[in-house]
């Protein structure tokens, strides 16, 4: 059986490295290290991820394996994209990341993440809006199974680089 549970403050370090570790192993090799480096610098650090769990506007949970080690988390928290003309910012929320290790992958860890996010965003919002990136079909899928749909565009930076990421988004 799956357990999630909520992150704690003591988890900060652990989280960022891991959410690190998962971006690279999972899109690193799209960009110029040089862009890499600098998105890696600021983007996730355990300052950030700590202040996030003491907030009570955000959410962390994880799912732990053998000996603690997290095998994935997911992130909510209040809207940081540009949502596309016509879709509401009102009573919404949005899922910022739902990782899961390469070990863990197809066990249940994934399903188990999203289900207690979906439920936390149902106390708080009416919708739930995620950013997922073109080229990752197998999270587009993921998503779909749980209602969610495409409803625009939204530009996401490494670096330099500009990705295209989908806008997607499930009435709660």
């Amino acid at each position: 059986m799956t357990t999630v549970e909520p992150a704690t403050a003591a988890d900060a370090e652990a989280l960022s490295a891991f959410a690190e570790a998962s971006f690279v192993d999972t899109f690193g090799h799209i960009y110029d290290p040089a862009d890499l480096a600098a998105f890696l610098a600021g983007w996730n650090p355990p300052e950030r991820i700590a202040a996030q769990i003491a907030d009570p506007d955000w959410t962390v949970a994880l799912v732990r394996g053998a000996g603690g080690a997290i095998l994935g988390f997911v992130k909510l928290g209040p809207i940081d994209f540009a949502l596309p003309p016509g879709q509401p910012s009102d009573d919404a929320t949005e899922l910022h990341q739902l990782y899961v290790g390469a070990a863990a992958k197809g066990t249940g860890v994934a399903a188990a993440l999203i289900e207690w996010g979906i439920a936390w965003a149902r106390e708080r919002a009416s919708i739930l809006y995620l950013s997922v990136f073109t080229e990752n079909p197998r999270a587009q899928a993921f998503y779909r199974r749980y209602g969610f749909v495409d409803v625009g565009r939204n530009a996401f930076r490494v670096g330099d680089h500009i990705d295209e990421d989908r806008i997607w988004r499930l009435d709660l």
